[in-house]
């Protein structure tokens, strides 16, 4: 019986990749001539197992198809784990729906107890629509609202298949005649940096600068830390999250 488990890929042939993959070995010639093929997400992620692509060449089968890459094994628990060494400046990490994934306990303490919150709602526009406390933080309200929906638009017309977002908007539309008005302004911008003036409920106004940050070949997943933007401000951050 021979030994596939011990061979290298570039000795498959292509009735073995076929194989692997779970397609015609006619499926991997058109490939391979590139006779107008589009494999589909599921097809690609046969392909890159059967080919045993490391990460980066896995991503950059899906860039060849035109397709989002998805399911990126090497994000998880190294980003959590650096929200929490980011302390003790707040940080929290967040997906393209803007669900928070991730949070250290100061960004709890400026903002909300995340844990708290059921985590169907646990989404930056939820929070900021309806959350009895997030949703009067923020002193520059229709400032902040109104860079945020361009930043969700933006991000909204990359993921039309993503029927999740696509909830969520009509949701958010449906339960916030402020979104709804503010949506439809059709605004796009993507935020990478902000300052935002909070009137935290106990400790006074302060104001942050907020960084936004992606990872090379990952745009999904954003790092958001806060940091305060004046020294009367670090002490009010500080008051709050000690």
């Amino acid at each position: 019986m021979p030994r596939r488990g011990t061979r290298r890929t570039p000795g498959l042939r292509r009735e073995e990749v076929a194989e692997l993959a779970g397609v015609s070995v006619d499926y991997v010639i058109r490939l391979e001539q590139g006779r107008g093929l589009r494999p589909s997400p599921e097809v690609l992620d046969a392909l890159a197992g059967a080919l045993r692509l490391n990460e980066d060449e896995r991503l950059y089968l899906f860039d060849l198809a035109q397709h989002r890459a998805t399911g990126q094994r090497f994000l998880g628990g190294v980003r959590e784990q650096l929200v929490h060494d980011l302390s003790p400046l707040p940080a929290m990490l967040i997906n393209h729906r803007f669900d928070v994934l991730a949070w250290n306990e100061q960004m709890a303490a400026l903002l909300c107890d995340f844990a708290a919150v059921p985590q169907a709602q646990r989404n930056v526009f939820w929070l900021c629509f309806f959350h009895p406390v997030v949703s009067n933080l923020y002193l520059d309200r229709e400032y902040v609202l109104r860079e945020s929906i361009a930043d969700l638009r933006a991000v909204w017309a990359a993921h039309p298949e993503d029927h999740s977002l696509t909830e969520l908007v009509e949701k958010l539309r449906a339960n916030s005649a402020e979104f709804a008005r503010l949506w439809e302004l059709r605004e796009v911008k993507v935020v990478r940096q902000a300052s935002k003036r909070i009137g935290h409920p106990e400790c006074g106004p302060l104001t942050v600068e907020v960084d936004v940050l992606t990872a090379l070949g990952d745009s999904d997943h954003r790092l958001i830390i806060y940091r305060a933007a004046d020294p009367v401000s670090q002490r009010v951050l500080d008051a709050i999250t000690r």
